[in-house]
């Protein structure tokens, strides 16, 4: 498993005043849509739920295809925010992603798993962004095969 860590200005965001609450969760996943695509990846769904969850980003680099969770804590005082994708989140990404696939006809395709995680502590702070590239493989009888 690789990573990625980088500490990024906020300021192509338009999050208004530095007095705005931020919203975690839609604006983690925006930034971190914002991040990959400066890195070249395409951006080809967000927050794609079903009934199996939601996979926060799909996304193409080059050709494979990525699944990606992001996890945005306001601080790290906790640990990492990418612990929080356990067993159990791996387990329930793995059957969407596989839905997703299906779906789609693209069970051919090379797929992975990444994890943004961001420790963004306030509006006017810069976050930390972690990318975790092949976070994990496809876990329980859910298997997809490359």
């Amino acid at each position: 498993m690789l990573y990625r860590c980088w500490k990024w200005a906020c300021s192509k965001l338009n999050l208004g005043g530095p007095r705005e609450p931020i919203d975690l969760g839609p604006q983690g996943e925006q930034l971190a849509a914002i991040f990959l695509q400066k890195l070249g990846y395409r951006i080809l769904a967000r927050g794609h739920r079903q009934r199996l969850g939601e996979i926060d980003l799909v996304a193409l680099d080059g050709e494979t295809l990525v699944f990606v969770e992001v996890k945005t804590w306001r601080s790290a005082q906790h640990g990492d925010p990418s612990a929080a994708v356990d067993s159990r989140k791996q387990d329930r990404l793995t059957r969407a992603a596989l839905v997703y696939l299906k779906r789609r006809r693209l069970l051919e395709r090379p797929a992975r798993f990444d994890v943004i995680s961001i420790v963004w502590p306030s509006p006017e702070a810069q976050p930390l962004i972690r990318h975790f590239i092949n976070a994990f493989e496809a876990v329980g009888q859910w298997q997809m095969y490359r």
